[in-house]
C-alpha cells in the first residue's frame, strides 16, 4: 500500500499560483487584523469592501502553511479553496449574499463526508484511498449553500476515538498526533481535537466537531474555545462516518458564542434521508442569535453538579469564581448531584458497541470500495499493524465484531436503561428544582500526551449524561490553569439550544475569559 501523507496533500494544495485577478483581490486595502476575528467582523469588512473572501482564504491558507506542522490540526486543506471563494466574492459583486457565513472559512473533522478533491477517513489509513463518497454529508451542502468556504479537513482521533480502550486522544495514523497550542505536549482531548486546535490557533475561522460522548465538549473546553454539541436530530447525520446512531451529532466549534449561533443557524434543517430530523419539519425556524443577550442570566435558576467538585483544589477555586459572577449577573444556583447508576457507563458501552458494527458496516456498503464492512476494517489494521497499531491495538472493533445485530436482547435493553435514566434523570430535576440549565466544569488540566494511550485519572467526565440522554450541552471558556484553557459547560433539556446560548454568550461576555494561544 502506498501511503498518502498530509503533508504532501498540504505542499500540494498550499503551492497554488494565484491568477492576477485573485492576486489583485488578496492586496485590496490596507493590511487586515485577523487576529481573533469573528465572522461579524468579517462580515463588515467585506460590506465595506477592505477585504475579500478570496482574501480571507488566502490568509488562513498560509496560517496552517506556518503552523502546521507543530500542531498536526488538519489533514489536508481543499485545494478548491481559492476558486470557491472567489465565486462568492463575485456573487456578492452581483449583489448576492447568502448568509453571515457568506465567504467565511470553515474547516470539516476528517468523518464528514465531502464530494470534492479532499479524501473522508476517519483519519485512517483503511479509508485514505477508499471511493470519494457520492455526495456531500447533509450539514456541508447547508454550508455551502449559506455560502461558506470549506477549506480543509481536520486531524482527530482515528475512527473518532472508537477503535482501542487504551488510545492516544488526537492521534490519527493519517494525521499523527494533533498538539494543544497552549501547551503542545498535552492533550487537546479527543476526537475533535483538530478542529478544537484549528479555531483556537486561528487556523480557520470556524469548525465543525461530531460527538457520540464528551469529543465536542472535551476538546473545545481544552483550547479555550466554544463548542456546542446539540439536542440529537437538530443536526443530521447523513453522511458522517458513524460510531452510534442513538448518540452521534455534529455542532459548531467557534471562538465565540456569536459565531457558534451563527454557524448552527445554517446546520439545522429537515434532512429526508436522516429520519431523525423530521421533527424539524414541524418546527418554526429559529435565527439562533437573536437569542444572544448581555441580560440573559438575570432571574435564570441553573443547577451546580458538586459531585464533579472536590477533587481538584485549583478547579474548585476557579469554578467557585464563575459562580460568584454568575450570582452577580442575576443567577440563582442550586447545588445538585446527578450521580450514575453503576450499570449507566456498562449500558452504554453496549449501546455503542452494537450500534458501531451495525452503522459502520452500512456506512462503509454505501461508500463503495474493497473493505466493506467491520470485519474489512480489523484485517486492514491487522495487516498494516506497523503503521496502524504500533501503540495501542483495535479491542473495541473486536468487541463490536461479536455482537449480533440490534434486535438482541443485551442491546434493546441497555438501550432502554441507558437513554431513560438519563433522560428522566434530568427532566425529573430540571422540572423539580424549576432549573432553566445545569452547570459542571468541562475539564481540568490536561495529561500529558502519551503515544500508548491517555491517562484519564483527572478527567472531569462531566458530559455522559448530555451526550447518552441526546439533550444539548455547550461549553465556554471560563479561565486558565497554569496557563492550561479550563471551560464551564451548560446542559439542558431536549431543543434548549436557545436558552443555553443566551446563558452562554451573557456569561462569556461578563467574563471575557478567553486568550488566544502565543505561537508566532
Amino acid at each position: 500500500m502506498t501511503k498518502r501523507t498530509p503533508t504532501r496533500r498540504l505542499m500540494r494544495t498550499s503551492g497554488l499560483v494565484l491568477s492576477a485577478t485573485l492576486l489583485s483581490q488578496c492586496q485590496l486595502g490596507k493590511p487586515f487584523d485577523f487576529d481573533e476575528v469573528s465572522v461579524t467582523e468579517l462580515q463588515t469588512a467585506m460590506a465595506e469592501n477592505t477585504i475579500t473572501a478570496v482574501a480571507i482564504t488566502q490568509h488562513y491558507l498560509d496560517r496552517i502553511e506556518a503552523l502546521n506542522a507543530t500542531l498536526n490540526a488538519v489533514l489536508e486543506v481543499n485545494p478548491e479553496a481559492l476558486s470557491l471563494a472567489a465565486q462568492l466574492d463575485a456573487e456578492r459583486a452581483a449583489g448576492t449574499i447568502r448568509s453571515p457565513l457568506h465567504g467565511i472559512p470553515v474547516v470539516l473533522k476528517d468523518n464528514i463526508d465531502t464530494a470534492d478533491l479532499m479524501a473522508t477517513s476517519a483519519g485512517s489509513l483503511a479509508l485514505l484511498d477508499a471511493p470519494t463518497p457520492a455526495r456531500d454529508a447533509f450539514l456541508v451542502t447547508q454550508l455551502r449553500d449559506a455560502g461558506a468556504v470549506i477549506l480543509a479537513k481536520t486531524n482527530l482521533s482515528e475512527w473518532a476515538n472508537f477503535r482501542s480502550t487504551s488510545a492516544s486522544s488526537g492521534w490519527s495514523a493519517r494525521g499523527g498526533q494533533t498538539r494543544n497550542p497552549y501547551a503542545l505536549d498535552r492533550t487537546a482531548c479527543g476526537s475533535s481535537t483538530g478542529s478544537a486546535v484549528a479555531v483556537a490557533a486561528n487556523l480557520s475561522v470556524l469548525a465543525v466537531g461530531t460527538e457520540t460522548d464528551g469529543s465536542i465538549v472535551c476538546p473545545a473546553s481544552h483550547t479555550s474555545i466554544v463548542g456546542l454539541k446539540p439536542t440529537i436530530g437538530l443536526i443530521s447525520r447523513s453522511g458522517i462516518i458513524p460510531i452510534a446512531h442513538s448518540q452521534d451529532t455534529a455542532g459548531p466549534m467557534a471562538r465565540t458564542v456569536e459565531d457558534v449561533a451563527i454557524m448552527l443557524n445554517a446546520m439545522v434543517a429537515a434532512d429526508p434521508s436522516d429520519d431523525i430530523t423530521t421533527n424539524m419539519r414541524t418546527r418554526t425556524p429559529l435565527d439562533y442569535t437573536t437569542f444572544l443577550r448581555n441580560d440573559a442570566l438575570q432571574g435564570k435558576r441553573i443547577g451546580v453538579q458538586r459531585q464533579l467538585f472536590g477533587n481538584d483544589a485549583a478547579l474548585d477555586s476557579l469554578m467557585e469564581a464563575q459562580l460568584d459572577l454568575l450570582r452577580s449577573a442575576g443567577v440563582e444556583l442550586v447545588d445538585i448531584e446527578i450521580n450514575p447508576r453503576s450499570s449507566f457507563s456498562s449500558a452504554e458501552t453496549t449501546v455503542l458497541l452494537y450500534e458501531f458494527k451495525n452503522d459502520i458496516n452500512n456506512y462503509l456498503y454505501e461508500r463503495g470500495g474493497d473493505l466493506q464492512s467491520l470485519e474489512d476494517l480489523i484485517r486492514f489494521n491487522e495487516e498494516h499493524a506497523a503503521e496502524e497499531m504500533a501503540n495501542f491495538g483495535q479491542e473495541l472493533f473486536l468487541q463490536a465484531q461479536q455482537t449480533q445485530g440490534l434486535g438482541e436482547a443485551e442491546y434493546l435493553t441497555a438501550l432502554g436503561l441507558s437513554k431513560a435514566y438519563s433522560q428522566s434523570s434530568i427532566n425529573s430535576l430540571m422540572q423539580e428544582l424549576s432549573l432553566d440549565a445545569i452547570l459542571a466544569p468541562s475539564n481540568t488540566v490536561g495529561w500529558e500526551v502519551d503515544p500508548q494511550g491517555d491517562n484519564t485519572e483527572n478527567y472531569v467526565g462531566s458530559s455522559s449524561f448530555a451526550a447518552v440522554s441526546g439533550f444539548p450541552n455547550i461549553t465556554v471558556p471560563a479561565g486558565y490553569i497554569d496557563g492550561f484553557p479550563i471551560g464551564i459547560s451548560f446542559m439542558g433539556r431536549a431543543f434548549s439550544e436557545p436558552t443555553l446560548l443566551g446563558i452562554s454568550y451573557a456569561y462569556e461576555q461578563a467574563n471575557k475569559a478567553r486568550k488566544p494561544p502565543i505561537l508566532d
